[in-house]
């Protein structure tokens, strides 16, 4: 059983305002430009009639991880994330999974973006496993929060791009 992630994000704009500042590739880039690390890229961005599809790489200097995570994996990590938009009415529904290179494990999560009155709502809701005997829960649970710190900040930069847009 894996480590749960919940996060939730406010913004005070209609829905088509806030998608493309949280999947427009110019978002993404800018983004991943500022939040991604090293070795961060946008790997493949495809729209089609079903939706959206982006994988994007973020990099994590072995310097800035957890020491938990510094005992089991040596090196900087690299993180490769599948994110899958699609309209549903007014709204977005989404899938995103989550691959981090040399660990044993994955991140899936259920992603939508949400009418709720005058404002919209970036929601998300995962599970995070990591399958190495004895440490797989500690290692979840730290990677937990550090996932919800990355949403954290990334909620802020579109709250951000959609304000130097307005």
């Amino acid at each position: 059983m894996g480590s749960r992630i919940e996060h939730r994000a406010d913004f005070a704009a209609d829905v088509a305002a806030v998608y493309p500042a949280v999947a427009g590739e110019e978002a993404l880039r800018a983004r991943l430009d500022e939040l991604g690390g090293h070795a961060a890229a946008l790997l493949s961005y495809e729209v089609s009639e079903k939706g959206l599809r982006y994988q994007l790489r973020q990099g994590i200097s072995a310097d800035k991880l957890p020491q938990a995570v510094r005992t089991l994996h040596k090196g900087d990590l690299m993180v490769t994330r599948t994110q899958i938009w699609q309209p549903s009415g007014a709204e977005y529904q989404g899938k995103a999974s989550v691959e981090v290179g040399g660990v044993p494990g994955e991140i899936k999560a259920r992603t939508a973006l949400l009418v709720d009155g005058d404002k919209t709502v970036l929601r998300t809701s995962g599970e995070v496993v990591v399958r190495i005997p004895l440490f797989g829960a500690k290692l979840e649970s730290v990677i937990a929060e550090q996932v919800t710190k990355l949403l954290d900040r990334e909620a802020e930069f579109s709250a951000k791009w959609l304000a130097d847009a307005a």
